[in-house]
Parts: structure tokens; C-alpha cells; sequence
């Protein structure tokens, strides 16, 4: 399938000679003029990269950045993006790589410059994806300490990160609190056993917040605890 790419951008002729390139390189686009648009688009489309213009009219293409970065779903908070602006200070492109754009490009521009470095980011993500460990229900990324849960991605602390991931590396084993405590809490001081209970308790209720139907993880009495089968 061609990739698809998102516009947004308010200003007609510079969004018309992006569209035209796009095409010319067999690039599927879709344009919207404003952040919220773009969130919507974002919602009822699946789209392979974003384009977006840091002067908009109803909000800061900055914040329109953090919304997508904020986002549950895997799909729409790990797309590359790149931002175009007028603004040629040293601040503003800090900001922009700092809260997530893959890259920063400068009014005026060659809008074949666009397309290339779309291609480049687009390949550099590809040759430096992270390996993943994925089941049916769960996806591991290690390197973005990242986890998924029926697609959906999850907003975890470190030690919950830490407990899941060695859930999930063993789906079949059950682990005791104690084996939990050397695993996950290794570098910790002075912490308790029932610490293990609290953060199974937490980890369970973000994992009905995804499927209320399933417990997760499972309580073996007198043993410990192992992921739901």
C-alpha cells in the first residue's frame, strides 16, 4: 500500500505545493487546516507520518505535537512527525524535537526536501525499529520501555513497567513475591513484600481500564502470580 501522509497546514499555497509533490512521488495525503482536525483525522485514519505547521489557527502546533504524543494507542503516539515553521530560532526547534517531531524544517522550503526527508525518516525508523516481544495480547518494546495490551498502549510507572515486562518475558511461570522482589525491586532499600501486592493491584486496574472482561493476572494462592493464560 502507498504510505499516507497527514498535512496541517493553514496556508493554502504552501499546503498546495506539498500536496502536488506528495503526488508526484505516489505519496497517498490527506490535508486538514487546523490542530483539531488533525486530531480527528488521526482518530478515523491510519496514517504513516505527519506533516505539521507550528502556526496554527486554533492552537500551538506544539501542543497539537503533545496531544498525538499523549495518545493510549501505539498507532498514533509513536508517528513520525515534522514540523514546518516560519520560525528560524534555534528555541523553537529545541522545543520541537524535545516534545517528540522527528525532524524540523524551515519556511521556505523545497517541497521535494519535504518528500526526501519524509523517505529518510521513514527508512531510518525502519532500520532502527526496536525488537519486540509480542503475544496475542501483549507487544514489549524494550527500548521505548513500551508495553501494549490489546493494542492499546499503557501509561505505567517504572516499577509496574518492570513487574509487567517480567510477567510477559515468562507467561507460563509463577512467580513468588520474593522472586518478584529480587527481579523487579533489585536496587530498591527497604522494600516490603505486600509493595509486590499493591502494584499487582494497580497493574490489574489499568489492565480493565483496556478489557474489563479479564483479570490479567493471576493470583495463585500461597504461590504468587502469573499472566492470564
Amino acid at each position: 500500500m502507498p504510505l499516507h501522509v497527514l498535512i496541517i497546514e493553514d496556508e493554502p499555497a504552501i499546503a498546495d505545493t506539498l500536496l502536488y509533490a506528495f503526488k508526484e512521488a505516489g505519496i497517498l495525503t490527506t490535508h486538514v487546516l487546523l490542530g483539531h482536525e488533525a486530531i480527528i483525522a488521526m482518530q478515523q485514519t491510519a496514517f504513516d507520518f505527519v506533516i505539521l505547521d507550528v502556526g496554527l489557527p486554533d492552537m500551538s502546533g506544539f501542543d497539537v505535537c503533545k496531544q498525538i504524543r499523549a495518545r493510549s494507542h501505539a498507532s498514533i503516539s509513536s508517528i513520525p512527525l515534522l514540523f514546518l515553521t516560519a520560525r528560524n530560532h534555534e528555541i523553537d526547534r529545541i522545543v520541537g524535537l524535545e516534545i517528540g517531531a522527528d525532524d524540523y524544517v524551515t519556511k521556505p522550503f523545497s517541497p521535494r526536501e519535504v518528500v526526501a526527508r519524509v523517505h529518510a525518516i521513514l527508512r531510518r525508523n525502519a532500520k532502527n525499529e526496536p525488537a519486540t516481544k509480542s503475544s496475542a495480547i501483549y507487544a514489549l518494546d524494550e527500548s521505548a520501555c513500551r508495553i501494549t495490551y490489546r493494542g492499546e498502549y499503557l501509561s505505567l510507572t517504572r516499577y509496574e513497567y518492570l513487574l509487567l515486562k517480567t510477567l510477559i518475558e515468562q507467561p507460563k511461570r509463577v512467580f513468588s513475591r520474593s522472586q518478584l522482589m529480587d527481579i523487579v525491586w533489585a536496587q530498591a532499600e527497604n522494600t516490603l513484600e505486600r509493595t509486590v501486592d499493591a502494584h499487582i493491584k494497580t497493574l490489574r486496574a489499568k489492565l480493565r481500564l483496556v478489557d474489563a472482561t479479564s483479570e490479567g493476572i493471576i493470583t495463585h494462592r500461597g504461590m504468587g502470580y502469573s499472566l492470564t493464560a
